[in-house]
């Protein structure tokens, strides 16, 4: 059974996790390291949710007949004979995910109706119960209050930021209380609602907002002393939002009879087919999606998406599942989000079937590390991206090198990959894909489409893609004209 973890994972705190090793930490070295680096002691907070986490991940073994899981690609020893692949001519061991536009009694898809009314709710009924997970029927309602406001200027621009609770409806179970944290910000003086930006945001980012009130006036967006991106955004003359999804669902095994999946079953442990982390997740960020439409401040219609690593994921499941959204910036997304599982670089399913990644998925998905294999995956990551169509969707990657600096473990070509693959959905529906089926040299952005790709050299980090994708993203969000007086 793996005890890797992901390099880009952050420490826990006490809603999210125990992970390995800091992002701080994993980019000041430059170099791969022949010895694993040094960890921090665990806390013993932290030892109890590891040991509550691999109970209940053997509880769910045990549920779908698994002894044992196959092991974990290691980031730390390039020693171990379960080193993760950095050799591009050994990734493709399964080259042919399977065609979305082929439904699953053979027959090829030749109508945007088709698609629609078959196809499209055949994948949705294979992530829903291979991968992700099922969300239940009833779902409970949220009631959002304004917590607090303020009125801040971001660069020069004045713009009036509130602090939202979102309480779940806990009355099947008043002992779990359940909360959704956002902040949203916008400009104070426009002539209309304005487009809005939901990030999916880390403890990192959204701690510091949350508990003090500080203005993002102050915050750069990478190594080089650039803008934030919030600053760009405010710039633009959009309004944007942080969403707290730990708030919501605790990013652990141990945290699962708790927030909303605890919730919904009632302090009950899960079904091998029950929603994952991933999914509850992603049902948060509709959740503030509901209240963002109720703003009279953001165009409800003009919402878009971003999200980073594991938040990246989310926000492609967001995407993929609620069609309200209006763009998406996927970055770095990886395993589990816009990396195809095919492609065999960097992380690998091992590692999402981990005791620190598992809860992410439904149970069944545990079967394809263990008697099944990538190969047997009835649907890949390329599906999920076809989910978001006609939608556009900018997914950025870093460097696919190994360094600890680097982002070969998110594998920028696999989700380069995958959006090729699910150009043809986009086609079929009048949209335009990449237009290439040749990966791009470094710091080259292929925007001319519906689906854009950009791949930086800065490492695991999205702020050196937010320039980028914003210039796409005008193609369609549109602030609003100002009267004539």
């Amino acid at each position: 059974m793996s005890r890797h973890a992901n390099p880009r994972r952050t420490f826990a705190t006490a809603l999210a996790l125990v992970c390995c090793v800091t992002a701080s930490g994993m980019c000041a070295q430059t170099v791969p390291s022949p010895a694993p680096p040094t960890r921090p002691a665990l806390t013993p907070e932290q030892i109890a949710i590891q040991a509550a986490s691999e109970k209940d991940r053997r509880r769910m073994m045990d549920l779908v007949g698994i002894k044992e899981l196959r092991p974990a690609a290691s980031h730390t020893d390039p020693n171990s004979p379960h080193f993760a692949n950095y050799d591009e001519s050994k990734a493709n061991i399964y080259p042919s995910p399977p065609d979305p536009l082929v439904l699953n009694d053979g027959k090829r898809v030749s109508s945007a109706r088709i698609w629609w009314n078959v196809r499209r709710p055949q994948i949705v009924e294979l992530f829903d119960r291979e991968i992700l997970g099922r969300v239940p029927s009833h779902l409970p309602t949220v009631s959002w209050t304004v917590t607090s406001t303020a009125h801040e200027t971001i660069g020069s621009i004045p713009v009036i930021t509130k602090k939202l609770v979102g309480r779940v409806d806990s009355s099947i179970d008043p002992q779990i209380a359940v909360n959704i944290e956002l902040i949203v910000t916008t400009p104070a003086n426009t002539p209309g609602p304005v487009p809005t930006m939901l990030e999916v945001a880390s403890a990192n980012e959204f701690g510091p907002v949350w508990k003090s009130g500080v203005s993002m006036d102050g915050f750069t967006g990478g190594s080089s002393g650039e803008a934030s991106w919030q600053q760009q955004v405010i710039e633009r003359g959009w309004g944007y939002a942080m969403y707290s999804p730990t708030s919501l669902q605790a990013d652990n095994g141990a945290g699962l009879n708790a927030g909303i999946i605890g919730l919904m079953n009632k302090g009950r442990p899960r079904s091998p087919s029950d929603w994952g982390v991933l999914r509850a997740w992603a049902w948060g960020a509709s959740r503030t999606l509901d209240y963002l439409a109720s703003d009279p401040a953001v165009d409800a219609k003009q919402v878009g998406i971003q999200g980073h690593s594991r938040w990246g994921k989310t926000a492609l499941v967001a995407m993929a599942y609620d069609p309200r959204f209006a763009i998406g910036y996927i970055s770095s997304s990886g395993e589990g989000g816009a990396k195809l599982y095919r492609h065999q670089f960097g992380e690998e399913i091992g590692n999402i079937a981990g005791i620190t990644e598992y809860q992410w998925m439904a149970g069944n998905f545990l079967k394809y590390d263990g008697p099944l294999t990538v190969a047997d995956l009835p649907v890949d990551a390329h599906e999920l991206i076809a989910l978001c169509a006609p939608r556009p969707v900018f997914i950025g990657a870093g460097n696919s090198i190994y360094t600890m600096a680097g982002d070969g473990w998110a594998d920028a070509k696999g989700m380069f990959l995958a959006e090729v693959a699910a150009g043809p959905v986009y086609k079929l529906l009048g949209k335009k894909d990449l237009g290439t089926t040749e990966f791009p040299p470094i710091e080259t952005a292929l925007v001319s489409g519906d689906l854009a790709f950009r791949q930086h050299s800065s490492g695991h980090t999205p702020a050196p893609n937010w320039p980028a994708f914003l210039n796409f993203a005008s193609r369609y969000l549109h602030v609003p004209e100002a009267k004539a007086p």
